[in-house]
């Protein structure tokens, strides 16, 4: 294949850890053209194809650095390489073969020589003194590179119209950083992008209640009353149920859409608070508790209570309506808790390519 030849008209993307393809809606709406993609889930892959075309290829990253030299040129390099070695969620593993993919990121990066890069993952990476390190050497890197411009944005998707507060790292560099206020960088160019997203309730109501054609039943795992629960100021935080599945506020936003949904770790919502605008069973019992009651047997909870569809979880990941998923249902859940929030991606891409064009 040819070097990548751009006639500024469009300017062009290599896609990388591209996994269901979160962040290329976004960076696809935003007015890049994605050139090549990558993932190692198969189901994934295939719902990437789906969607975008047989652009992706399955397989290992770095056994396609060197193709890759085929792309050179490109505008952009952007991707979420695995977060688990990095995450609070998991081990913290700094020896974790998935930690060391942000370093492949990079080998791309050197690879294609791009104007920019987009590297997406986990608060923690960008925040925790334990990961300093990790930090400098991707600073480091990618100076050596030529990246004049180097920021790591700390953002949170519900800034974004995304009706989830799930915060992430992105490191971005830039070849040539014009018209960037360099003690400000790019955050101020983000403002723009910034709206209010519908409430998780305001979205179940207009997909309607579960099992109905237009928000089929999906999730079967039964919602299980802990007998010891661990109780927070907030009746959604804690732990109240058996299992990592907390409820949701209908009247809020979603806590992180996990990648281990599908089971009883998927989030719990209260239909007759949804749909019938009354108080919910989960804060009726969270106050019972926090005034003194007695924490319930073990018993299966009431009936009103359910876990997310995963037309629900598309939706408040901000995938268009019509997205197609392919796999199993638990390998759907998967896709979706491990995508980057499409309306997020979309601002953080829009912004790049804004001065890109400068």
């Amino acid at each position: 294949m040819a070097k990548v030849k751009n006639s500024g008209k469009q300017p062009t993307a290599i896609s990388l850890f591209s996994g269901a393809g979160g962040m290329d809606v976004g960076f696809s709406r935003a007015g890049f053209r994605i050139l090549w993609a990558n993932d190692f889930d198969k189901d994934a892959c295939n719902t990437f194809r789906a969607n975008h075309g047989s652009i992706i290829e399955y397989g290992k990253i770095q056994d396609f650095v060197k193709k890759l030299k085929d792309y050179k040129g490109a505008d952009i390099v952007f991707g979420g390489p695995p977060c688990q070695g990095f995450s609070v969620a998991g081990k913290m593993d700094p020896t974790d073969e998935r930690s060391k993919m942000v370093f492949s990121f990079m080998d791309v990066v050197e690879t294609v020589n791009p104007r920019a890069f987009v590297l997406e993952n986990v608060k923690a990476l960008g925040a925790l003194e334990k990961w300093g390190l990790v930090r400098e050497k991707l600073f480091k890197r990618a100076a050596d590179l030529g990246y004049k411009f180097r920021q790591i944005l700390i953002l949170n998707s519900s800034e974004f119209s995304v009706p989830q507060k799930r915060e992430r790292m992105f490191f971005i560099g830039l070849k040539e950083p014009k018209g960037i206020n360099e003690l400000v960088g790019i955050r101020s160019y983000l403002d723009k992008y910034k709206s209010i997203p519908p409430t998780v309730g305001e979205i179940i109501r207009k997909l309607g209640k579960a099992g109905t054609d237009s928000n089929p039943w999906t999730c079967n795992a039964k919602i299980t009353i802990a007998t010891s629960p661990i109780l927070r100021k907030s009746p959604y935080a804690g732990m109240m149920f058996n299992g990592a599945g907390r409820p949701i506020d209908p009247n809020g936003y979603a806590n992180t859409l996990p990648a281990s949904m599908g089971g009883n770790k998927t989030p719990i919502v209260d239909e007759a608070q949804i749909f019938d605008g009354k108080l919910g069973w989960v804060e009726k019992y969270h106050k019972t508790l926090m005034n003194g009651g007695k924490a319930l047997d073990f018993q299966v909870a009431p009936k009103q209570l359910r876990r997310i569809t995963l037309k629900e979880a598309v939706a408040i990941q901000t995938f268009p309506e019509n997205y197609k998923f392919i796999g199993g249902t638990n390998s759907i859940y998967k896709q979706i808790g491990n995508a980057v929030p499409c309306n997020m991606a979309f601002a953080v891409a829009s912004v790049v390519k804004e001065i890109l064009e400068k």
